[in-house]
């Protein structure tokens, strides 16, 4: 074993390394808000109406369905403007902590396994601190070649426009501006 480990190093050997798969991504943003925690959590636990701050949303239906273990789940499919959906589950709400979580089942963003926290904590001077949190891999999971749009960086780039956007407008939202 120590001969091959040797011959590796100093390069005799071939060796080549294949790549299995995407790697895993993520996405973090956060943002202070000049309003109380309380009105900004408000805003966001309504898991059926972020169409009243997040800009991308057109519309919003709320549903209940058996997931795929069998346990019913609230489902939302978003209408986006412009066109496209994304079909998500709520996987918990924590008023305690303010904090939410959610993935995304199925949609036009070029995002797979996506999963997704959003929480709010109070800060200095009544102002709230929203932290937005997302992990997820690029939609073509299989090894090079990867058509476009499918890669990491635009699976990347994606939520970290859908973060951006909706953050900023919330600020705008909850703030009164």
């Amino acid at each position: 074993m120590k001969k091959i480990l040797a011959l590796l190093a100093i390069g005799l050997l071939p060796f080549t390394a294949a790549a299995h798969g995407p790697s895993p991504q993520k996405v973090e943003k956060t943002v202070v808000i000049d309003a109380s925690a309380d009105k900004v959590w408000g805003l966001i636990k309504d898991f059926g109406n972020w169409q009243k701050w997040h800009p991308a949303i057109e519309s919003t239906k709320l549903d209940k369905r058996k997931s795929d273990s069998g346990e019913e789940e609230t489902v939302r499919l978003l209408n986006l403007k412009g066109g496209g959906t994304l079909l998500e589950n709520l996987k918990s709400i924590d008023e305690d902590s303010k904090q939410m979580k959610y993935g995304i089942i199925e949609g036009v963003l070029p995002v797979a396994d996506y999963y997704s926290t959003i929480s709010v904590k109070a800060v200095d001077g009544g102002k709230s601190e929203v932290k937005w949190m997302g992990r997820f891999y690029r939609v073509y999971k299989l090894n090079p070649p990867i058509p476009p749009g499918q890669d990491d960086k635009s699976a990347v780039d994606a939520v970290t426009g859908v973060y951006d956007t909706g953050l900023a407008n919330l600020k705008k939202v909850a703030e009164g501006k």
